[in-house]
Order: structure tokens, then C-alpha cells, then sequence
């Protein structure tokens, strides 16, 4: 599931990391990736194009592989989603005590 706006602008960019899963679990991955052999499982590059769809995937992949066993880092986001934040207490947590790897 690699989401976009109809205009081709996407509002937010995150790299999915995938821990703790069966091999049966990540075959079930809504998103294409590379699979990881140590300490992660899984790795993608995911695009939303707006937060409620970033919502709807977290719910969904936390019922495909459960809580605690995945994490979105954002590494693009839109100003829309930045002034909107301080409503956004999921975005408002992503940063907070968060170390961003460039791959």
C-alpha cells in the first residue's frame, strides 16, 4: 500500500521498520520492502497522503503484526501536517525521542 495524492503530492513519507515477526507474517505485508536479517525484520518506504491515512495503517499493521513489533519513522513531512501537529498527538510522539537513520 503506497498511497498518493491525486495531484502526485505526497504529504508524508516514512520508513517502516518490522521486528519480532514470523517469516508466514511479513509475506502478509501490505507494502513492498526488503527483508532484514538481524535485529529488524522488514524495511519499506511507505507514502500517505494525508494523517488519517497513516492512522488506518498503523491500526491495520498492528492487527497483521501487532503493537510494539513495528515503527514508522517520518522522514518527509508536509507543512500542512507541521501546523496541524500541536492538535496531532501521534505526530507530536513521533519525535519525540526518536534517532532518524539516513539509509
Amino acid at each position: 500500500m503506497i498511497a498518493k495524492k491525486s495531484l502526485g503530492v505526497v504529504a508524508l513519507e516514512a520508513i517502516l521498520l518490522v521486528w519480532g515477526v514470523r517469516d508466514e507474517v511479513l509475506k502478509k505485508l501490505p507494502v513492498e520492502g526488503y527483508w532484514l536479517y538481524g535485529e529488524y525484520d522488514f524495511i519499506a518506504k511507505v507514502e500517505f497522503a494525508d494523517e488519517n491515512e497513516l492512522k488506518e495503517f498503523s491500526l491495520r499493521l498492528a492487527r497483521l503484526v501487532g503493537r510494539g513489533k513495528f515503527k514508522l519513522y517520518p522522514i518527509k513531512l508536509s507543512s500542512s501536517i507541521f501546523k496541524n501537529s500541536i492538535e496531532n498527538p501521534q505526530i507530536k510522539e513521533m519525535g519525540k525521542n526518536t534517532v532518524f537513520y539516513v539509509f
